[in-house]
């Protein structure tokens, strides 16, 4: 049978075997459009099992089902194809299956092991468990895995698996609305109006370059300063300079931040967050550090008894661990978070942070008794990116930060900022030779 449909010439390849075939970028990219009608075209060649999935499915309307209805009508296949109400076959046997990953367990999925092509759309947001369990059972040979998406993150696990580490066999291709033939002048508009308004969202939505956080993220614009100044950067450890501790204690995890201080500048050396981890094994585990400690600063929280460590507070455990904890007369309390954010904000310019254990890319694996690292355990910066408000659907109104993973990390960043200033290098003698005009943001961390 023969087929007339028109096809950007970036992508003839979805007509060639490949294990991977990646398309990404802005809107107006055609990427979705084109994959239903090149699965749809292949289906009609040959009798193929075509999963199409995404992270979260809670109905068929969820899913690409319409779009590939909407595709057949307008190729013209309707004597190939039936549209059920929550799959499509066709009549030489091509079968549409439609799935969520997120509700996948290692056992449900084995269902799909015969599938000759899986189509992951959205895949921006697909969790490394979801593909941790997807790729291994697409093994049946000759299958492909076909993923689109419009990038958020650089960091996000989709884009690290697949764009920064392109695997074997991987055709991938980077689409915006100055690759499609049908951008027409109702998109042209919607395009110019958005880079008009929003020319942060703009760089995003339409030209699929990543943002540097989440939309709505609190930091948001300090984060892209940050990156733009080069403040991400390799931060050595000073031996000349207290190494102050600075606690989020939540009821799930403790985040900590390494922090040193040079006259205006505040150096986060090192981001440590761990789950289930109690804290006689936490300071155990800082110790072995050979740093000239500091302080540790702890929250309002880490001066209350709690039952749960025989009436202790964490201050006393950490006093009795040896080490020089502030006292809640010194430390900076504020009752309002939002004031502790605008505190932030006016401090954030003065931070700098190492690009290897605040901005790492994955968590590193510890192997200390009971000390157990969560996912943001050396990726501060992860933290500050996806660290945002909760905004109500119904009356858009903005309320306080979203009760996250993410909000330790967003914790301890203003508990950074709020007591910096007292943070000093007491009883340590700076040497600067004579002569030599001292320049703090160029010195110790090197431009």
């Amino acid at each position: 049978m023969e087929i007339e449909a028109e096809f950007p010439e970036q992508l003839a390849f979805l007509f060639e075997p490949h294990d991977y075939k990646i398309v990404y970028g802005g809107r107006s990219g055609l990427k979705s459009w084109n994959f239903a009608r090149a699965l749809l075209i292949l289906g009609v060649s040959k009798k193929l099992r075509i999963l199409c999935t995404r992270e979260v499915q809670k109905s068929i309307k969820d899913s690409v089902h319409k779009l590939l209805g909407d595709q057949i009508e307008l190729l013209e296949l309707g004597g190939n194809y039936q549209v059920l109400e929550k799959s499509i076959r066709g009549i030489n046997g091509t079968d549409f299956l439609f799935a969520g990953l997120s509700t996948q367990t290692v056992e449900s999925i084995k269902s799909y092991e015969g599938i000759d092509i899986v189509w992951v759309e959205e895949a921006q947001v697909v969790k490394k468990r979801s593909w941790d369990i997807l790729e291994p059972t697409i093994r049946k040979k000759g299958s492909e895995i076909w993923i689109s998406f419009n990038p958020i993150l650089e960091s996000d696990e989709t884009y690290q698996r697949f764009i920064t580490n392109t695997p074997e066999d991987a055709v991938v291709k980077f689409l915006t609305f100055r690759d499609n033939p049908w951008h027409n002048e109702i998109l042209e508009k919607r395009r110019l109006h958005c880079k008009q308004y929003d020319p942060e969202g703009y760089k995003n939505i339409w030209e699929g370059l990543c943002r540097p956080a989440v939309e709505g993220a609190i930091f948001y614009n300090e984060i892209q300063a940050a990156e733009a100044e080069n403040r991400i950067r390799n931060v050595p450890y000073d031996p000349m300079l207290k190494v102050h501790l600075v606690l989020d204690l939540g009821y799930d995890a403790i985040g900590c931040a390494l922090v040193q201080k040079l006259m205006s500048e505040i150096r986060i050396i090192e981001y440590v967050e761990v789950t289930q981890t109690e804290l006689t094994v936490f300071s155990s585990y800082l110790k072995q550090r050979p740093y000239n400690w500091g302080r540790i600063w702890l929250p309002h929280d880490g001066f209350a008894k709690k039952l749960e460590a025989e009436g202790k507070s964490s201050y006393s455990i950490l006093k009795a661990q040896g080490w020089d904890v502030a006292p809640k007369k010194e430390v900076v309390i504020l009752s309002s978070v939002e004031e502790g954010i605008r505190v932030t904000r006016t401090k954030f310019g003065q931070m700098y942070f190492d690009k290897n254990k605040t901005a790492a890319l994955k968590t590193p694996k510890e192997t200390m008794d009971k000390f157990n690292p969560t996912d943001r355990h050396w990726r501060f910066i992860e933290s500050l990116k996806r660290y945002k408000r909760h905004i109500n659907e119904t009356t858009e109104v903005v309320g306080s930060p979203v009760r996250n993973p993410s909000k330790h990390g967003g914790d301890v960043i203003r508990y950074v900022a709020l007591n910096a200033d007292k943070m000093t290098n007491e009883n340590e003698k700076i040497f600067i030779p004579s002569g030599v005009t001292y320049a703090p943001r160029d010195s110790v961390i090197g431009i």
